[in-house]
């Protein structure tokens, strides 16, 4: 894993300390007065996804084939609470003691780790999400709810089937509303029986809604599993919503 900073940040929102994993690209101490996209990652422990995707990053930026950003990994304490909105049906309740909490876990992004972010570190003020399964599902419902707290969203099978599909069944009007801004979303989904359903019907919205300025791809794996298709797209994934500058500005 490439070198990498921890810290902890005490969090007003959530009530509690949360450790923090920092990857900066090299080009980071090589110019210094350059800045840097960030992308924010759920499921960024140690222990978790963060030195996979930090290792991904770094070899990607090293062969040029991605352009430098920072990654955030955010480690869990209660992962359920915080990717989870709130349910009606009552298995989804059973699944963990506290479910229901992603408004504040969002709260805390938005207007806690953000703001300790951008104060510390030369950045672009470009954000981006990657996360799979329940990650995955927090990134779609961002992606909907607080539709312009990142320029870049990466859900990798994610959980839609939470309270029934709810959120894709009221992502129409969400889609009809959109803001005036750019933004970029990737789906993509592997041979999951509860997770492909709600996943097909939110591309079938996409497609009748996106606005203009909204760049989508929803993609269909059914070659991959729920286990290995954060590993396997992600390199690819990147190289596309992040190429290098001058691939960036080729016609």
């Amino acid at each position: 894993m490439p070198a990498h900073a921890t810290f902890t940040l005490p969090s007003a929102r959530l009530d509690e300390t949360r450790r923090i994993n920092l990857y900066l690209p090299p080009q980071y101490a090589r110019y210094a007065t350059a800045r840097f996209d960030v992308l924010y990652m759920p499921d960024g422990g140690l222990a978790e996804d963060f030195p996979h995707l930090a290792t991904t990053i770094d070899a990607l930026i090293a062969a040029g084939q991605m352009r430098p950003v920072i990654l955030v990994g955010i480690e869990n304490t209660e992962r359920r609470r915080d990717m989870t909105g709130p349910t009606t049906v009552a298995s989804d309740r059973l699944v963990a003691p506290r479910v229901g909490g992603s408004a504040a876990f969002r709260g805390f992004i938005a207007e806690e780790l953000m703001a300790w972010i951008d104060a510390r570190y030369r950045t672009t003020g470009e954000r981006g999400i990657i996360g799979e399964s329940l990650a995955g599902f927090f990134v779609v419902e961002t992606f909907l709810l607080q539709p312009g707290l990142f320029d870049v969203s990466i859900a990798l099978s994610p959980s839609l089937w939470w309270n029934g599909g709810a959120l894709v069944d009221g992502a129409a009007p969400q889609l009809d509303a959109w803001p005036q801004r750019p933004v970029q979303l990737y789906l993509a989904w592997a041979d999951e029986t509860n997770i492909g359903p709600p996943s097909e019907r939110l591309s079938g919205l996409l497609q009748r809604h996106a606005p203009p300025q909204l760049r989508w791809q929803a993609v269909p794996r059914p070659d991959l599993t729920h286990a290995t298709i954060y590993r396997a797209l992600a390199p690819q994934v990147l190289r596309a919503l992040y190429p290098p500058a001058a691939a960036a500005a080729a016609p």
